[in-house]
Formats: structure tokens, C-alpha cells, sequence
């Protein structure tokens, strides 16, 4: 990652996970009631995308899709009135994260070699779409994170829908925080892994 991308990285890390949770657990200790409490910290993420408009004056199609998911789930839940169901609507957003990317397996061009291209300089960015189109052992290692990364998503998916309806509801924003981490790192240790012993890696990077 260039510098750029990694203080992105870092200021969305903060809008999509660090700072719903604080809004979460500060407006229930100033003693908010759940719902109101977990839909205040919804807009977080909704603010990072603002951010990211603000300052490149454009939206691409991932930032709509999320605008779109979160829009039709806050929908459901203003209607329905309940925390849990608020709690629940994330899985709709990670899930179809996950589809997204394992869908995008029979495009041809598979959704992580365009994140891969955005957060490379740009002589990696190249070299990455050469691979693609001309190294088996690249491709088979691009198939292989798409298909770790997009299952992690839609586990998380499930797990979120599971919290949601059997633990405490102040419980799950944690809770659901700490699995899709655990999940995140389990899908890039084995990406990582394979790269390393397939030599995928040391070709991205112009070493073999």
C-alpha cells in the first residue's frame, strides 16, 4: 500500500468499526435505549463514504452498494421498530459483500484484483493485472483469496443473524466485532500462506 491507502485504511477502519462501537457503548452509558443507540451508531459508516466523496467528488460502485444495503436495512428497521432486527441488518451488508466478491469470480475479473489495483503503486498495479492475464499460478492464487475472503464474509454473515437473536442485544456490537475479525485474519493467513508457497507473492512484488 502507498501512504494514502494506508490512511485510508486506517480513517475507515475507524468510521466502519471503532466508531459505531464507541457511539454504541457511550449513548447506552448516557442511558439511550438500544435502538436508538445502535441506529446512531449505523451512521458512522455512512460518514466515511460523505468523507470519501468530499474530498475525490465521486462514488464508486462499492459505495453505492453499501449506501443501497444500508439504506434498504435501516429501512426495514425504522419500520419494524426493533433493536434486534437493527442488529441483524448488518449481516446483509457483509453478506452480500461476500457474494459480491465470489460472484465476481465468473466476470473474468475477479473484485479483489481491483482493490488489489487501487491500493498498489502503480508499477504493482500493472504488474498485478499482467499476472493476471498470463500467470496460472497468479490467477489460482487471486481465485483462492476471492473464495477465502468472500466465504469469511458470509460466515460472518450467518454469525451476525445467530448473535443477533441469542445473545444480549448490548452484547452483539462486540461480539460481532471480535468474529469478523477472527474470520478477516483466518481468510488472509491462509491467502498469505498460499501466496508465499505458490511464489504468487514474490511475483506481485517483482521477485521471481
Amino acid at each position: 500500500m502507498t501512504r494514502d491507502h494506508r490512511s485510508g485504511a486506517v480513517l475507515a477502519l475507524a468510521l466502519d468499526v471503532v466508531i459505531p462501537l464507541a457511539v454504541f457503548y457511550l449513548a447506552r452509558g448516557a442511558g439511550v435505549n438500544q435502538w436508538l443507540a445502535l441506529l446512531l451508531a449505523a451512521f458512522a459508516p455512512v460518514a466515511g463514504i460523505g468523507l470519501t466523496w468530499a474530498r475525490q467528488r465521486r462514488l464508486d460502485p462499492t459505495a453505492v452498494f453499501v449506501i443501497v444495503t444500508m439504506a434498504l436495512s435501516l429501512l426495514v428497521a425504522f419500520v419494524t421498530g426493533d433493536a434486534r432486527v437493527l442488529l441483524a441488518r448488518e449481516s446483509w451488508l457483509t453478506g452480500a459483500v461476500g457474494l459480491w466478491i465470489l460472484g465476481s469470480l465468473a466476470t473474468g475479473r475477479p473484485f479483489l484484483l481491483d482493490v488489489a489495483g487501487k491500493v498498489s503503486p502503480a508499477g504493482v498495479a500493472r504488474r498485478v493485472d499482467l499476472l493476471w492475464t498470463g500467470n496460472r499460478v497468479f490467477r489460482r492464487w487471486v481465485v483462492l483469496a476471492s473464495v477465502a475472503w468472500g466465504a469469511a464474509f458470509l460466515l460472518d454473515a450467518a454469525i451476525r443473524v445467530i448473535f443477533a437473536y441469542t445473545l444480549t442485544v448490548d452484547s452483539v456490537p462486540a461480539a460481532g466485532t471480535v468474529a469478523l475479525i477472527v474470520l478477516i485474519a483466518l481468510a488472509q493467513g491462509i491467502v498469505m500462506l498460499h501466496g508465499r508457497r505458490s511464489g504468487a507473492l514474490a511475483l506481485m512484488r517483482g521477485g521471481g
